[in-house]
């Protein structure tokens, strides 16, 4: 059964990957790259010390910092435990692939999936009182997790179990954050 789930999630990603188009191509290796969402991460800092002050939403952007690096090792000891390999270097499938970039790290789990819906769902947590559209935030990790499938470096599996991660952590992170917050600020 194990075979057959992983079997499917190789056609899945051939076929998706397979609806790229060159004129696409650009667009997709901006999305996948961190540096053009940083207007997006200022305007989230921004939100948050408008929200909150310097003092309180410094607490929470310092948060913010820890939970990005807790996410990013944590993905690093998945995948250094898991040994999958990355589709554009799975001999089965990686002809079938169109590849823009070729990183050799593992795959499973997706790290842009899981730190990009962490942070997100917890900036949500964070405002939703606030701004009542902060939930378009969601956008960012949607698109940043299919760019890992447009350019096929990672299974739609890595990619739903790094966004599953990053809700569940986001979410527990938050609850915890809280309980902090409360003590110190409140």
């Amino acid at each position: 059964m194990f075979d057959s789930i992983i079997q499917k999630d190789k056609e899945l990603l051939v076929f998706l990957n397979n609806l790229g188009s060159e004129q696409w191509d650009s667009f997709w290796l901006a999305i996948t790259n961190q540096f053009y969402w940083a207007p997006l991460f200022i305007f989230a800092l921004f939100l948050i010390i408008k929200a909150f002050g310097w003092k309180r939403g410094g607490f929470m952007i310092l948060a913010l910092i820890v939970l990005v690096t807790f996410s990013d090792k944590f993905t690093v000891f998945v995948k250094d435990n898991s040994h999958r390999l990355r589709p554009n270097n799975d001999p089965e499938i990686m002809h079938l692939l169109r590849t823009l970039i070729n990183p050799q790290s593992y795959s499973f789990m997706s790290g842009h999936a899981t730190t990009s819906t962490f942070s997100a769902v917890f900036i949500i947590l964070l405002l939703r009182e606030k701004y009542k559209y902060i939930y378009l935030i969601l956008f960012f990790p949607l698109f940043f997790a299919y760019s890992r499938l447009y350019l096929g470096v990672h299974f739609p599996i890595d990619v739903f179990v790094g966004m599953l991660t990053g809700v569940l952590f986001g979410t527990i992170y938050y609850f915890l954050f809280k309980k902090l917050d409360r003590k110190l600020f409140v």
